[in-house]
C-alpha cells in the first residue's frame, strides 16, 4: 500500500467538510483529533453521526478472511462499498488478493493509495480511461489488471484504444446471469466469439471468465448454482480450446455479498486445468454488513456453523420534535441514511448517558434532513434523546459520509475513516 498517502490522510484539518464532527476540532488533524480518543457521546460530536463499531468491523474482516481461506477462495472484496482506502489496506492485510472495483474513478483512487490488484467487475470502452490504465500498467510491472468485456464491440474499441500498449490488458469474458439480467454475454456459442475477438487483440490477453451470481432471475440456491456450474463449464471448455494458453493463472471469478456459499461450493469443484485456477470471491458488503438488506440474505444465515457477521454501522440522529404522542422527528434524513432498500431502523435511545431499547419506536420516512418516528405508549422519547438507528444496505450508507468515526463499544472514537465516492 501507499503508506505516504495514508499517512496523508491523518494530516487533513478538521474542518466544515466533515459533518458530526465536534466543532471545537476544527484546525486540529484527523490524526490529533483521533490521538484525543474523545468519547462520541461526550466528547462534542454533533448529530447527526454515523459511527462504525471498531469491535464489529474486526470482526466482520477476520470471519471473511477465515471463510476465504477455508474453501480455497482467493479474495478481491468489492471495494466500491466503502470506497476507503484504509479498508481496502485492512482488508488487503486480512488476506485478499486485492480489490474490486466498478468504474475508472474507483481505480484511480485505489491506484493513489497503491492498490496492486484490481479486478475491474465492469466493461470498460472508454477510451481516456483505458489509455490511463495503460500507462499504469507500463509505470508499474507489479499492478495487475482485470476487466470485463461481453461483446466483439466492446473488444474492438478496447484495442483501438490500448494501441501501442506495452503490456496487454487482461480481460474476463463476462457470462450474463439470464435473459434480461444484467451486462454479460448470454449464450457460450457468443462467448467463444467474444473469446476469439479478443485472441485478435493484440492489446488484450484473455485471463479467464467472470460473472456476478446476484442477477441470477427469481434467484434461489438451485439457480444460482446452475448458473454457476455453466460459468465452470465455460472455463473448462475455454481450456479444452487453449484459450488460456501460456497464462501461469486461470482466473474464474463470481461471488456478491448473497450468495458467497453456492459460489464457494461450485468453485470447489473445478477440475485441474492447464494453469492453476485464481478462484476469485468478490463479495463486499461484508465489511459493515447492515441491520437490514444484508442481515436477511447473508448466506452465513444458511451456513450458522461457519460464523455470522455483525452489523458494524450505528447513525446517532437527536429528537428535535415531539409534537404529539404518536409522532416525533429526529434531525437525519435521506443526506444521512441509506432508504434505498429499507428504512432505517430504531434500535436504541440515549438519554443523560444512559441507553435503553427503542421500544415503540419505528421510522415511517425521511424527509432530506429529518426522520418521521411514529411512537406506541410504551414509547419513552423526549426532545433532545438521541437515538441510534441501524441502516439497511452498506452501499449507499458509506457515500453519505466523507470522515466516519471508528467508536469502540464504549463511545471511544479511535480512528476516522475517509471516503472517497
Amino acid at each position: 500500500m501507499a503508506l505516504d498517502a495514508l499517512t496523508h490522510l491523518a494530516g487533513e484539518r478538521v474542518d466544515h467538510r466533515f459533518k458530526g464532527l465536534p466543532p471545537d476540532a476544527g484546525g486540529l488533524t484527523v490524526g490529533e483529533l483521533a490521538a484525543q480518543r474523545r468519547n462520541l457521546f461526550t466528547g462534542g460530536f454533533t448529530t447527526p453521526v454515523l459511527a462504525l463499531s471498531a469491535e464489529r468491523l474486526e470482526h466482520n474482516l477476520k470471519l471473511m478472511e477465515t471463510y476465504a481461506a477455508r474453501h480455497g477462495l482467493a479474495f478481491a472484496p468489492h471495494g466500491k462499498t466503502s470506497m476507503a482506502p484504509q479498508l481496502f489496506r485492512r482488508q488487503i492485510e486480512h488476506g485478499a488478493w486485492g480489490i474490486t472495483l466498478a468504474v475508472p474513478h474507483q481505480v484511480r483512487v485505489a491506484r493513489a493509495f497503491g492498490i496492486q490488484r484490481v479486478f475491474l467487475a465492469n466493461e470498460l470502452v472508454d477510451p481516456a480511461a483505458l489509455r490511463w490504465i495503460a500507462a499504469e500498467l507500463d509505470a508499474d510491472p507489479r499492478f495487475r489488471f482485470v476487466c470485463y468485456v461481453d461483446s466483439v464491440r466492446g473488444v474492438e474499441l478496447m484495442d483501438a484504444a490500448l494501441t501501442g500498449a506495452s503490456r496487454p490488458v487482461d480481460v474476463v469474458v463476462e457470462l450474463a446471469a439470464g435473459e434480461g439480467a444484467r451486462t454479460g454475454v448470454r449464450t457460450e456459442a457468443e462467448c467463444a466469439a467474444v473469446a476469439d475477438a479478443v485472441a485478435g487483440a493484440p492489446s488484450l490477453r484473455l485471463a479467464g471468465v467472470a460473472g456476478y451470481e446476484g442477477e441470477v432471475p427469481r434467484a434461489d440456491p438451485e439457480r444460482v448454482r446452475a448458473w454457476l456450474r455453466r460459468l465452470v463449464s465455460l472455463a473448462v471448455d475455454f481450456d479444452k480450446a487453449g484459450r488460456f494458453t501460456g497464462l501461469d493463472g486461470i482466473v474464474v471469478s463470481a461471488g456478491g455479498s448473497a450468495w458467497f456459499d453456492a459460489v464457494a461450493d461450485v468453485f470447489a469443484g473445478i477440475p485441474e486445468l492447464s494453469a492453476p485456477v485464481l478462484k476469485l470471491l468478490r463479495s463486499g458488503a461484508y465489511v459493515s454488513h447492515d441491520d437490514g438488506h444484508y442481515r436477511e440474505l447473508t448466506p452465513f444465515n444458511r451456513v450458522p456453523e461457519e460464523g455470522a457477521l455483525e452489523p458494524a454501522f450505528r447513525l446517532w440522529t437527536q429528537v428535535v420534535s415531539r409534537p404529539s404522542p404518536e409522532q416525533a422527528f429526529t434531525n437525519a434524513g435521506k443526506r444521512d441514511a441509506a432508504y434505498d432498500l429499507d428504512l432505517p431502523f430504531a434500535q436504541v435511545v440515549r438519554r443523560d448517558g444512559a441507553e435503553r431499547p427503542a421500544d415503540g419506536i419505528t421510522v415511517t420516512g425521511l424527509s432530506d434532513q429529518h426522520a418521521w418516528l411514529r411512537t406506541t405508549a410504551e414509547a419513552d422519547l423526549a426532545v433532545g434523546d438521541w437515538v441510534g438507528l441501524g441502516l439497511s444496505h452498506p452501499c449507499t450508507s458509506f457515500d453519505k459520509w466523507v470522515l466516519i468515526p471508528v467508536a469502540e463499544a464504549d463511545g471511544t472514537v479511535v480512528d476516522y475513516i475517509r471516503t472517497f465516492f
